[in-house]
């Protein structure tokens, strides 16, 4: 019996064909993604060297910016130190013209005859009265019937000297303070009658009197009344010698001066600097230059 077989070795050629071609297809379709795989790699990685090269590039010139914004703002912050220590000398300038201008206006009201010398020195014009004069208050005057003027600047440092004194139980009291050109003029008049020439020996011309000016008292006591010659053997006397220089008050005639005798109960009134000064030193206000003097004009009135 014969067996016919339909179709056997043709359709296995076209199968092995087939297959062929399926092979080359896949082959190709894998070459042609590792293809792709390889393009796509290549481009990353030079898409990531661009950028490792941009990140350099952008570090450096951020770096770049840093260094230079740190110089300007070194160069900054010294400009703002120069323009303020600049600010400050001009301040300080304007300042001292301010200081400057202040005590040129205060030098030019303060009364120049405060601090002269004007015992046998300067002469006082006759017209001169002090600027400004209150009454002294009874309780503070040795006869309370007879009024005393005293300068109303220099009034607040006698009143806490006297006032201080008294708690102390020391017994001051004031029997002259101010003296007007023709007040010292009748005085002194009076006093040629009695003592001739001598007169001149304890008592000034008009116009060289230190009471004039409105800031010296003569001290006396109750004791002592207006017989005042022994003064210096009080224990008031001896309270003054160590304490009045603190209120500004100097004693203008101590014993060996050159003009007048000596005068315990004469008391000038020359602020607390100059007064701090002399009693420290151990000198007399007519020890001292007029130029010296002068320094303290300023300051004379000062607490």
């Amino acid at each position: 019996m014969v067996r016919v077989q339909v179709g056997g070795p043709k359709m296995d050629k076209k199968t092995n064909i087939l297959l062929i071609f399926l092979a080359l297809v896949i082959i190709g379709y894998l070459g042609h993604q590792n293809y792709t795989l390889n393009q796509t790699k290549i481009a990353l990685e030079i898409e990531l060297e661009n950028t490792k090269q941009d990140f350099v590039s952008t570090t450096e010139k951020l770096s770049s910016d840093i260094e230079e914004f740190r110089d300007l703002l070194v160069t900054t912050q010294s400009e703002k130190i120069t323009a303020e220590q600049e600010a400050l000398r001009q301040q300080e300038l304007l300042d001292g013209m301010t200081n400057t201008l202040g005590l040129y206006q205060k030098l030019a009201t303060t009364d120049r005859e405060l601090l002269a010398k004007y015992s046998k020195v300067y002469f006082l014009n006759e017209l001169y009265t002090p600027k400004l004069s209150i009454t002294i208050p009874p309780q503070y005057t040795l006869e309370s019937e007879k009024e005393k003027m005293i300068s109303a600047e220099v009034w607040p440092f006698l009143r806490q000297m006297l006032d201080d004194a008294s708690t102390t139980s020391t017994d001051l009291k004031i029997i002259s303070a101010f003296r007007s050109f023709d007040t010292q003029s009748t005085l002194k008049s009076g006093y040629k009658v009695t003592f001739g020439s001598g007169a001149s020996t304890f008592s000034a011309d008009q116009g060289y009197s230190e009471h004039q000016l409105g800031t010296t008292v003569d001290f006396t006591t109750t004791k002592l009344g207006t017989n005042n010659l022994t003064f210096e053997k009080t224990p008031e006397y001896k309270w003054l010698t160590e304490n009045a220089y603190k209120y500004g008050f100097i004693l203008s005639y101590p014993k060996g001066n050159a003009y007048y005798i000596f005068e315990p109960w004469h008391w000038r009134f020359v602020g607390k600097g100059l007064a701090l000064r002399l009693h420290d030193e151990g000198k007399n206000f007519y020890d001292l230059s007029q130029r010296d003097i002068n320094e303290y004009l300023l300051t004379i009135f000062n607490q």
